[in-house]
């Protein structure tokens, strides 16, 4: 990949602001959907992307800027403390480092020391190393199979609805290249599950593809509270439903239920409904607990309010008394 600066079109000094600034207008501009004739667009959008995953991070910046990191945001290997690497692409695209002896005078290493070293660091470890002279000539290694291993796995998350999570769907996720996918989500998903989609992530050259890794989130319902695998709801009720009772229809995952409100229901009160809350793996459902809340009609109502000064003269009480 090409340095990100050079992506987005930003120098190196750039704030924050110019880099998120830079990447909308590209993202905007190569985005898949607004280039469905050019072939190259999801390529050109997943390097925008990538960039930004480096530039708009500010300790991944700053790591790349040290060379700590390349474009791709894998680690770089700059050899080891005092060692004096220096480093080339060898066959296969291996990084190759060639350490100098200092022969087997004061303040170097004599070519069997060193080679020994070189062996001990990297026994079973896919390292290669080779001598080229006794006491003078270069010692060089290559990050083999047993290296630093590449990861091609991809992250995303996907949002579903909390009946979808119950029941299952079918849902279309984008890749950060650019590419859609129909995913099936299972039915039971919970928050901060994960779906692998084996193959489904980047590839590299000489390494198997990687995985796609997707993590559910559930958007808040309008009116389900979720607590573990119970659920809450707050049922509105009327006045004369909390004084005369009655059955009232409350809605649920699996459809609407008849409730029976006794008489003289208080706001507050809560009721239990059984096995209506979310499903658990090999367990009964959870429960789903409705609480009333007594709803007056809008507006003002001269006959309830005349009623009700009847009522306060005649039965007055205080349902505050046993507060301090």
């Amino acid at each position: 990949m090409r340095d990100p600066y050079e992506v987005l079109g930003v120098p190196r000094n750039a704030s924050a602001a110019a880099i998120k600034s830079a990447y909308r207008k590209l993202a905007k501009k190569h985005h898949p959907d607004s280039n469905k004739n050019d072939p190259k667009a999801a390529a050109r959008f997943a390097e925008i992307n990538s960039a930004n995953e480096i530039l708009g991070d500010e300790e991944k910046r700053k790591a790349f800027d040290r060379g700590e990191i390349d474009a791709e945001g894998k680690p770089r290997f700059t050899g080891f403390p005092g060692g004096g690497a220096r480093g080339r692409t060898g066959p296969g695209g291996f990084e190759t480092y060639t350490f100098r002896s200092g022969g087997g005078g004061p303040g170097g290493f004599g070519g069997g020391a060193f080679e020994d070293i070189l062996n001990s660091m990297f026994a079973g470890g896919g390292a290669r190393a080779g001598r080229a002279g006794a006491g003078a000539g270069p010692f060089e290694f290559e990050m083999g199979g047993g290296g630093v291993g590449v990861d091609l796995d991809l992250n995303v998350s996907m949002t579903v609805s909390l009946e979808e999570a119950v029941r299952g769907a079918e849902k279309r996720v984008r890749l950060p290249t650019g590419k859609e996918l129909n995913v099936k989500v299972p039915a039971g998903v919970t928050a901060g599950q994960q779906i692998r989609l084996k193959g489904q992530g980047e590839t590299a050259p000489g390494h198997p593809p990687g995985d796609l890794l997707i993590t559910i989130n559930i958007a808040p319902h309008p009116y389900f509270k979720v607590e573990g695998s119970d659920l809450r709801l707050d049922l509105p009720v009327t006045l004369y439903e909390a004084v005369l009772g009655g059955k009232v229809r409350v809605p649920t995952l699996t459809g609407a239920v008849e409730l029976s409100i006794p008489k003289n229901t208080s706001s507050g009160r809560t009721f239990r409904l059984k096995g209506k809350g979310l499903p658990k793996t090999g367990a009964a459902n959870g429960d789903l607990f409705v609480t009333t809340r007594i709803m007056l009609p809008d507006g003002n109502d001269a006959e309830l309010e005349t009623l009700m000064q009847k009522w306060k003269d005649a039965r007055p009480y205080n349902p505050r008394s046993d507060l301090a």
